[in-house]
């Protein structure tokens, strides 16, 4: 479908009662501007009206099929003072990368007669290539042979070993009787046969392994007359993907501002990472600001959104906004909004400043505090203000790290400080083996219909947009939580939360994950919709005393 040349579009109403943003959107973290909402009112509007292309989003049609998608829109003002706006899509959209209305791909790599798509088609020849030769059933009877013949070899040497040892030990006790019965002369004699017999067997030893070597390095041969094309074809295969792969990172090439062109390698040539992850550039805040800079239009604002069905690893809710990823976006917006004036980022804020922390008892060994919210347990990497240094003040002789067990930075609620090394230790043990027993409550933005129950789903760190983290049944790390109802109030639920492992961010999870409760605890700005605060609050600590072994039970009650 071609690609219209002017994609600037105008609002349906008139704009004259807003203000213009003072500053561009900082893009990982933001509540949208008025207008970038009007425009995404009048986006989702054309995605509900338009017949033109058609993509399960999971409204309808098969579920195993639907895919929702990142949409985004960029306010601009064109070269007459007009302000309006642009609309893109992260990745594809019904099986393509450009449709009408949504801005264009910075490079399209699904071009028919690109080199991207013949690269494709020759490494499908190849793996079809590798598929034949693989399908010949002499691989697998040389195969076995050769797995025969090593676990034979392999048999016959460890008897002859056993045999070895056991003859040693008889030629110990003969040499011992000898000695003890025979002359000197009889005994040197004998000596002399015990010897012979030691060296046979270790002739025969090596024998044996130069045979059995030389059966399997014949099986091994045999072997080798397939499947050594097969091994010729998949480094052709790895080296044409590798270079594939290079020269799209070079035809990725994103402008600023100032018309300074970088591609994908040099950009992420200086990131821990160093090379570009999968899709990057495909997303569409970048794709905007191409497009903008290419027609001279000045980006004012952004927003991005879901639209369609929540992916199964990701939390993603229909029509909720989300910001740019970290691992794919950052570097590439780094570059593309050099220049620009944008919006501090909030994160850089010392959000503890004025905040207190209340003591709820202490004795010479240990401590137990009421967290506020807003307030991170441990230094960040831009601020230092936290739980562990105003500790660290407030107690100047303690050892040790302090901190026994942590709460994210959004919630609030009780946490046990250890003043010594050896408390710390122990304290620590409780947590770790569970002993530990923590009730958190917390406010969830919709109404549950069961009243109680277990949310199990594996936890891992999304390696693409940190801290967030993914439902990975793979490679995460066991999550279960323990969740009764409260109450049920203006279509919000208050649960209690009893968290039987301690995964990052598994309360948030597994509250807004749609295999979890699939409603978002209230204020959660990475999972859910921004508020005044996270409604998450660790209420009741249970432990044993570390060196009275006491039962300890501490209790503080929500501000909500």
């Amino acid at each position: 479908m071609p690609v219209q040349d002017n994609l600037f579009t105008s609002f349906k109403e008139s704009i004259d009662s807003y203000d213009l943003p003072e500053r561009f959107t900082f893009p990982f973290y933001y509540q949208p501007h008025p207008l970038c909402l009007l425009a995404v009112e009048q986006l989702q509007e054309f995605l509900e009206t338009q017949s033109n292309w058609q993509h399960n989003f999971g409204f309808s049609g098969s579920a195993e099929t639907a895919v929702g998608k990142m949409f985004g829109v960029l306010l601009v003002q064109n070269q007459q003072g007009e302000v309006g706006y642009l609309s893109a899509f992260s990745g594809k959209i019904a099986d393509g990368h450009q449709l009408a209305h949504f801005v264009p791909p910075v490079f399209d790599m699904l071009e028919p007669d690109g080199f991207f798509r013949k690269g494709q088609d020759e490494l499908s020849q190849i793996t079809e290539q590798i598929k034949q030769l693989e399908g010949n059933p002499l691989i697998a009877t040389y195969k076995t042979e050769l797995t025969a013949k090593e676990a034979a070899g392999f048999l016959a040497i460890q008897d002859h070993r056993a045999r070895m040892i056991t003859g040693r030990r008889d030629r110990k006790e003969r040499r011992v009787i000898a000695h003890k019965s025979l002359n000197n002369e009889a005994y040197l004699q004998m000596k002399h046969t015990l010897s012979k017999e030691s060296i046979q067997q270790k002739n025969h030893l090596r024998d044996l392994k130069f045979y059995w070597d030389e059966q399997s390095q014949k099986a091994r041969n045999n072997l080798s007359y397939f499947t050594d094309g097969i091994t010729v074809l998949k480094r052709q295969r790895r080296d044409l993907s590798y270079s594939l792969q290079q020269r799209l990172f070079d035809n990725y090439r994103f402008l600023n501002k100032d018309g300074v062109h970088k591609n994908l390698r040099d950009i992420f040539k200086v990131t821990p990472q160093q090379d570009p992850p999968a899709g990057a550039g495909e997303c569409a805040a970048p794709k905007l600001l191409q497009y903008a800079f290419q027609h001279d239009l000045k980006p004012l604002a952004m927003a991005e959104f879901w639209w369609g069905e929540s992916p199964k690893s990701e939390i993603r809710k229909h029509q909720h906004f989300y910001a740019a990823c970290l691992g794919k976006c950052r570097p590439i917006l780094t570059h593309m909004l050099e220049g620009i004036d944008v919006d501090e980022n909030p994160l850089l804020t010392n959000p503890a400043e004025g905040k207190t922390i209340k003591i709820v008892y202490q004795d010479d060994v240990m401590v137990v505090i009421n967290k506020p919210v807003n307030f991170l347990s441990v230094p960040g990497k831009n601020i230092e203000d936290s739980v562990y240094l105003r500790m660290k003040q407030s107690y100047p002789s303690a050892t040790g790290s302090l901190i026994v067990h942590r709460l994210d930075m959004l919630t609030s609620g009780l946490m046990v400080i250890a003043l010594n090394k050896d408390v710390h230790k122990k304290l620590q043990k409780q947590f770790i083996n569970r002993t530990v027993k923590k009730r958190y409550v917390a406010l969830l933005d919709g109404l549950l219909d069961a009243d109680e129950g277990i949310v199990d789903l594996p936890l891992r760190v999304d390696l693409d947009d940190r801290p967030r983290q993914l439902v990975c049944y793979e490679y995460g790390k066991a999550a279960k939580t323990k969740w009764q109802v409260i109450a049920r109030n203006n279509y919000q639920t208050k649960v209690y939360f009893h968290p039987i492992t301690g995964r990052t961010h598994q309360l948030r999870i597994h509250s807004a994950h749609i295999n979890g409760l699939n409603t978002a605890i209230v204020g959660d700005d990475l999972y859910g919709t921004k508020a005044e605060r996270l409604y998450l609050h660790a209420e009741t600590l249970e432990l044993n005393h570390p060196t009275t072994k006491a039962l300890m039970h501490f209790q503080v009650e929500a501000e909500f």
